[in-house]
Formats: structure tokens, C-alpha cells, sequence
């Protein structure tokens, strides 16, 4: 690392013993409002480090900072690109807003003495994203991978609703298969390479690459990640996940937890794995391709059937997870911003998205659609975000989510793929079908007779969710961060590691 930087050396390490000290005094306190400034004042200090870390890499290139002393292959190494600086970032400031709004949501939601439990998990959780991120070791991806499943579970499980256990459950089996298939994965690299840092993985590749055990690694590993990143069709685990969870726990798992799963599958399939590998001799991208487009298109018409605002949300999420890999399906500069881009932009949309469904659920306690008449109207602050977000999902210009369309559809035209075009507009019109929905009811129907005024949110919970609305009109407009970092990452994904 440059010498200029010495006094900042250890942030790598900060990135995740922060969180995780937070999470011990939060279960050793148990008392929601101190755990509540427990867990604010370590969620906060992570996007501090984060930006500071993206700004070392862009001015400086590569981190590598090496655990205990002990230097790469033989210790384990944190490693910090362009691509994963950019994860840093999202993750970081996604868990510092949804801790800023989870203090009466997660009161209203959560029991007394379970409120300090949540804190603390929440910041498990988060120690164990950001760990996946940052790490260039294999076996560490698991053990991180781990910490922030088994964290999450008990996220999941807190919810009021009694199904909240049962999805719960459903996703530590899902949860548990995805991570065997990753760690088998993983022993099947270390017994044809003799090492778990990815880099050197990568470089030992050369000489075994068409060998059957290493093929055998890139699709349990491929599996494995697929299932944590609900790939349809391995999503099962995932609209009961969303429903039943605390409204704050849904918002942060959408907007991180599937995001950081992605990112550990473009990081083996481009930098470990390579393309030769991932996209040659397996010939992968044709079959994400297709995963990809059953993904935008068969849970987008399962969303415009659901009666719970939270499940269609969810389905919503997988069909932008299609996007997302068509972007990786593609295998060039273009569609790999475009999907890069759609990570980050899916984060800021579907965050606001959950948290103004969070602040309907703590103002009324409903959740299922037919009973949002007329909610526009007695909670336009609430709904407008939601419409905001809406647009932002559909990809209306002007919006985040259209600049990473765009860059997908731009992509797709390269290669000819005009088909290819036709499917993306095709699944943004189902988007403004179920997202319609949503506005035709709360802005345009009479409120039910009998209902009750709802109180009104609180301010911060308010302000977090429109700080992600304006972000995500911001966004749509100015792309220097979003679309040019995501084009950096994307560069230093095709050129691998070798």
C-alpha cells in the first residue's frame, strides 16, 4: 500500500471488526434504544471507511492488506478493487440509512426484550456482507457467508406474523444447500490448485482449466451462489422471506443481501474462473441468458397477481435480479455496466420502495393491496416516495433505473440481439402493470368508510425513505457515479485476474 496512506492502512480491517464488535455490545446491552445508538453509530462509521477506501483505489489502484501479517496466498488477504470498493459503498450506506429509520419501526414490530437481539444480528449481518465483499479468500467467502445467513434467519424469524418462522426455516434449508454447493466448490478448486486466495487461484487455473474437477467447481459454485442470490428459478425462499420479515429487515436484505451474492458471482465467473473458462468451455452465457429472461418475465406476471404488497415486491426483486444477470449473460463492457449499474440502482429503488411500504405498515398495519384505497391521500408523503421509486423500477427516463436499461438494451443492440430489446421493453410494461396497480389504488380510489385515520410516520423514517427517492432521480440523472464507477468495475472484471 502507498506510504502516503500509512495512518489509513487498517481500514480493510475496520470495515469489518467495527460491525462486529457493535453486534457484541448490542447483544451484551439487550436494551433497544442503547442498542438502537450502538448499531447507528457503527453503520454510520461504514460508509466513512467505505468512501475512504473507493478513494485509495481510484487514486491509488489495489489494496491488499494481509491479515495478521501474514502475506498472500499463504494468510488471508483483503482485497480492495474498483468493483468491490463500489460494493463497499452500497452496502455501507444502505445499512447506515436502514438503521437510521429502524428505531420506531422496529418498535412497533419487534418486542421489547427481542429489540437489543435485532440490533445486534443486524450488525452480524452486515459483518458478514461486507466481509464477503471484502475478502480474496475463498474458505473466508464461506465463513462470512455464514455469519451473515445464520444472522439473517433470526432477522426473519422476529417478525409479528407467526409464517415469519416458516420462512425463516424454508430459507435456512435453501440457505444451508446454496452454502454446501459453494464450499464443495471451493475444495474441488483448493484440490486442483493447492490454495484458497483467489488471486492465486486464478493464476494456478492456467494449467488445469480443462480438467473435469475444475468444471465441476464452477457450477457448484455457480449453484450455490445462484441460491443465495435468487436466481429463478432457485428463488423460492424469497417472497415469504420478504412478506414476513420486519419491514426494516426486508429493506435492508433486498437492497444488500441478494446485491452482495451477485457480486461474488460476477467476481468468480470474470476474475477467478475467467472468461475462457466461465464463458468457453462451459458455455454459460447462453444458459444465464435464458435464465435471465424466463427471470424478467415469469415473476413479473406473478407479481401483477399478488395481494400482499410485500410478495409482489419480492417477485418484483427477482425479475430485477434478471436483469441483472443478463447483463453478466452478455459478456462485454456495455451489458456489464448496464448490469453492474442495475445492482446499484435496484438497491437505492427497491430500499425506498420497502421502507415507504415499512412506514404504511407503522401508520396502519396493513400490508395487503386492496386495503391501500385512497392511502395517496392520507399519506401522499409516504406514496409519493412510493410513486417515485415506482418509476424509478418501471425505468421511466429520468429515473436510475433507466440509465442501467439503457446501457442492457445498448448491449443487447451490439450483438445483434434485437429479440433481446423486445424482451426488456416487454418486462418493463409488466412492471407498470403491477406498479400501476399499486398507484391507481392509493391515489385514485375512495378510502374505506370504516378505516381508521392513520397516525403519521416519523420524521426519520420519512426522510430516509425520500433520501432514497431523490437518489434515485438524482441518479437517473447524473451517472458519473453510478454508470462510470460500474464501468471501471465492469473493465476490471473482463480483464480477470491474470
Amino acid at each position: 500500500m502507498n506510504a502516503g496512506f500509512l495512518p489509513l492502512e487498517h481500514l480493510p480491517a475496520l470495515q469489518v471488526v467495527v460491525p462486529l464488535l457493535g453486534a457484541v455490545l448490542a447483544a451484551l446491552v439487550r436494551r433497544g434504544a442503547i442498542a438502537w445508538m450502538i448499531t447507528l453509530a457503527a453503520a454510520w462509521s461504514m460508509p466513512v471507511i467505505a468512501f475512504a477506501l473507493l478513494d485509495q483505489v481510484l487514486t491509488s489502484g489495489t489494496i491488499s492488506y494481509a491479515l495478521g501479517g501474514w502475506a498472500p496466498p499463504v494468510g488471508i488477504e483483503y482485497r480492495i478493487d474498483q468493483a468491490n470498493a463500489f460494493m463497499l459503498v452500497l452496502v455501507s450506506i444502505m445499512a447506515a440509512l436502514v438503521t437510521t429509520y429502524s428505531l420506531r419501526s422496529v418498535a412497533s414490530e419487534i418486542a421489547p426484550e427481542r429489540q437489543g437481539w435485532y440490533y445486534s444480528m443486524f450488525l452480524l449481518c452486515l459483518t458478514g456482507l461486507l466481509g464477503m465483499v471484502i475478502t480474496g479468500d475463498a474458505f473466508n467467502i464461506f465463513v462470512f457467508m455464514e455469519v451473515s445467513s445464520l444472522a439473517t434467519y433470526v432477522l426473519i424469524a422476529l417478525g409479528r406474523d407467526r409464517r415469519a418462522l416458516i420462512s425463516a426455516y424454508q430459507y435456512l434449508v435453501i440457505g444451508t444447500i446454496g452454502a454446501t454447493f459453494y464450499v464443495i466448490g471451493v475444495g474441488l478448486l483448493f484440490t486442483m490448485t493447492g490454495t484458497l486466495n483467489l488471486v492465486d487461484i486464478a493464476g494456478r487455473l492456467e494449467t488445469v482449466e480443462n480438467t473435469r474437477p475444475v468444471i465441476a467447481a464452477l457450477g457448484f459454485i455457480g449453484v450455490g451462489i445462484g441460491l443465495k442470490l435468487a436466481l429463478f428459478p432457485l428463488h423460492l425462499w424469497l417472497p415469504n422471506a420478504y412478506a414476513f420479515a420486519p419491514s426494516a429487515v426486508t429493506a435492508f436484505i433486498a437492497s444488500t443481501a441478494t446485491k452482495v451474492a451477485v457480486y461474488l458471482l460476477l467476481r468468480f465467473f470474470f476474475s477467478v474462473f475467467g472468461i475462457p473458462i466461465a464463458f468457453g468451455i462451459t458455455q454459460a452465457a447462453p444458459m444465464l441468458l435464458v435464465l435471465a429472461v424466463l427471470g424478467m418475465l415469469v415473476p413479473s406476471l406473478v407479481a401483477i397477481f399478488q395481494t400482499n404488497v410485500k410478495r409482489m415486491l419480492a417477485y418484483s426483486s427477482v425479475a430485477q435480479i434478471g436483469y441483472i444477470m443478463l447483463g453478466i449473460a452478455l459478456v462485454s463492457q456495455t451489458g456489464l455496466t448496464g448490469g453492474i449499474s442495475h445492482l446499484f440502482n435496484h438497491a437505492i429503488i427497491k430500499g425506498t420502495l420497502f421502507l415507504a411500504i415499512g412506514c404504511m405498515v407503522y401508520s396502519t398495519g396493513i400490508t395487503r393491496i386492496e386495503q391501500m384505497a385512497g392511502i395517496g391521500r392520507t399519506m401522499p408523503l409516504t406514496m409519493g416516495a412510493f410513486v417515485v421509486a415506482g418509476l424509478g423500477l418501471i425505468g421511466i427516463p429520468g429515473t436510475a433505473g433507466f440509465v442501467s436499461k439503457w446501457f442492457l438494451i445498448m448491449g443487447a443492440v451490439e450483438q445483434g440481439l434485437w429479440w433481446l430489446v423486445a424482451v426488456i421493453v416487454f418486462s418493463s410494461l409488466l412492471a407498470v402493470i403491477y406498479v400501476g396497480r399499486i398507484i391507481e389504488i392509493a391515489w385514485f380510489r375512495e378510502p374505506v368508510a370504516t378505516a381508521a385515520a392513520p397516525r403519521k410516520p416519523p420524521v426519520e423514517m420519512l426522510a430516509v425513505t425520500w433520501v432514497l427517492a431523490a437518489a434515485t432521480i438524482y441518479f437517473g440523472l447524473d451517472t458519473r457515479i453510478t454508470a462510470g464507477v460500474a464501468a471501471q468495475a465492469a473493465e476490471l472484471l473482463l480483464a480477470g485476474y491474470r
